[in-house]
């Protein structure tokens, strides 16, 4: 039996994200999912169902403590240009103290041609409120 007894997988709190490079210093939650377009058929004499990728989805979502007027930023830009804005975002997952880390030395994934798709808050007042938290989803078009 070895020295260790705890098994040390890797914790979502360990990592940072990047907004076209910029740090987002007050990120909370990153997600980022890959979703494939699946086609299904059957063949004749075949009890089961083919299956194959015939495309795919990257969706995500960006939570944080909103702390710059970034989002505000990207709308006010698309209305005076009518030009969709487009972001580049890199999560980093570096949980040193796992065996994860250990093998793979952390890990990275860039998102890009990334494109808001739901609701972008301006402004939230409230006063039952305590701090401010934005939470973002955006499409991706690749991953790099």
């Amino acid at each position: 039996m070895g020295d260790t007894v705890n098994k040390r997988p890797l914790s979502a709190r360990e990592g940072k994200v990047y907004i076209d490079g910029s740090l987002v210093a007050d990120a909370c939650k990153f997600q980022l999912l890959f979703t494939p377009k699946v086609w299904e058929g059957k063949t004749l004499g075949e009890q089961g169902t083919n299956r194959r990728w015939i495309g795919y989805d990257i969706t995500g979502t960006i939570e944080q403590w909103k702390t710059t007027p970034m989002y505000k930023r990207k709308v006010l830009e698309y209305i005076r240009s009518g030009k969709t804005p487009e972001m580049k975002i890199q999560g980093i997952s570096e949980d040193r103290n796992s065996d994860y880390y250990d093998i793979n030395k952390g890990d990275s994934i860039v998102a890009v041609g990334c494109v808001m798709t739901g609701d972008i808050s301006l402004m939230d007042l409230d006063t039952d409120g305590d701090v401010v938290k934005e939470s973002i989803k955006f499409g991706a078009k690749d991953l790099a």
